[in-house]
């Protein structure tokens, strides 16, 4: 519809719904020009979701399943993020995201609605953009990557596993009222990861070995600590309860990931 208010009168698309999936959402605006940031986060991620969820609640709709983040978790650690880890949002997207979640714990408990949460890692697939898009043209064009010394490990989530995760979260009886963080179930560090796209894209994998505490000085003085930090850091996810708890094992390899990303960004 384009418009997530909220204000928005969802009643007539609510009328016989027995679940709502909730993606959309104000995301990451590289040089936003708000004011208040936090504000314009909160009116789309915070307000306009709970005023969905309270809606469908009036609906009877049986199932709210929300796409949160793993941001709400932090920005990244040396030890995998878990369900039962207090939350611990950086920036104005994880803040509104967190908010969000704790108002429609608080509709379900007041009204019955079945509440799912969903936090993934970054999310890719055909159609990716921004940061893994440009990962992509890179290793295509056969530019070397100053990344061969780094040693972490991020989680990803290719978007046919997404998909399936929040099919069964709509369907599964078990998954009411619960949270859940979701990846590939493979961690890859970053050097790993370029070494993957290229074999996926049949290129060689060019990587220098260059210092960590290099890529984070010249991150630093170009004013990029952030995107370096990205780069260099470990933010990986233990999915073990969705696995235990709805027997759910991701449909697709990340190497099968891999392959039909690559496929439909040619």
């Amino acid at each position: 519809m384009g418009d997530i208010r909220g204000t928005n009168d969802w009643a007539v698309a609510l009328t016989g719904c027995d679940a709502v999936v909730h993606l959309a959402a104000r995301v990451h605006v590289m040089n936003d020009t708000e004011q208040d940031p936090l504000e314009r986060y909160r009116a789309i991620n915070t307000e306009a979701t709970l005023n969905l969820a309270r809606q469908a609640a009036r609906a009877e709709v049986k199932r709210f399943v929300f796409i949160s983040t793993i941001k709400v978790n932090g920005e990244g650690r040396a030890t995998p993020y878990r369900e039962t880890d207090t939350a611990a949002p950086e920036d104005a997207y994880a803040i509104s995201k967190w908010e969000a979640e704790q108002g429609l714990q608080q509709i379900a408990a007041e009204t019955g609605l079945e509440v799912v949460i969903l936090r993934p890692p970054l999310v890719y697939g055909p159609g990716v953009k921004a940061n893994f898009l440009r990962l992509l043209r890179t290793v295509e064009r056969g530019w070397p990557l100053p990344l061969g010394a780094i040693r972490n490990r991020r989680s990803l989530l290719y978007l046919g596993n997404f998909v399936d995760a929040i099919r069964l979260c709509v369907e599964h009886p078990a998954a009411a009222g619960q949270t859940f963080l979701l990846d590939d179930g493979e961690a890859v560090s970053t050097p790993d990861l370029v070494r993957a796209v290229a074999h996926a894209m049949e290129r060689p994998a060019r990587l220098l070995w260059v210092p960590v505490s290099v890529l984070e000085f010249m991150g630093t003085l170009l004013g990029k600590r952030t995107a370096v930090s990205r780069l260099t850091g470990s933010l990986w996810v233990d999915s073990s309860l969705i696995r235990s708890r709805l027997s759910w094992t991701p449909p697709y390899s990340m190497e099968a990931g891999l392959a039909a990303t690559v496929a439909a960004a040619k």
